[in-house]
């Protein structure tokens, strides 16, 4: 009974894809995504934060990470929660730290992280031997 119960209290969905590692692909992926959050009834406001973390992760990977690059949505509701998480996994840094590609002014870019921290409940970084992922979660009641 308690498994039933606990089945009952937890919904999940996932959604994996891999990126492309070109700038142009990130408007393509916003729309891959958009449609993924329309098929699982993600609120409009999970949703519009989903797509902005989305392409701050994304373009983190193309401008600064060795593909190749994966996308994983996971949609989780359980006891009255529901939380979305985004995971974007490269495969690791294409530069020495602190050192930015060619033709990046630093002015432009490097507000990522700070988006992805206003936007999300949680986030983080896990270094492992396929790479490294980023991900972030986005709580909704």
């Amino acid at each position: 009974m308690a498994a039933q119960l606990n089945t009952m209290l937890r919904e999940a969905v996932e959604h994996v894809g891999p990126l492309p590692h070109v700038a142009e692909v990130v408007s393509a992926v916003r729309r891959r995504v958009k449609a993924v959050l329309a098929d699982w009834n993600v609120s409009c406001e999970i949703a519009e934060d989903c797509l902005l973390v989305v392409s701050e992760l994304l373009t983190n990977a193309i401008v600064h990470a060795l593909p190749p690059a994966e996308l994983r949505l996971s949609w989780v509701r359980a006891e009255g929660l529901s939380t979305l998480r985004v995971e974007v996994t490269d495969a690791g840094s294409a530069l020495p730290a602190g050192q930015s590609p060619p033709g990046i002014d630093p002015d432009e870019h490097g507000r990522g992280q700070e988006i992805v921290h206003a936007l999300a409940t949680r986030h983080g970084i896990r270094v492992h031997s396929g790479g490294i992922t980023r991900w972030a979660d986005l709580v909704a009641p």
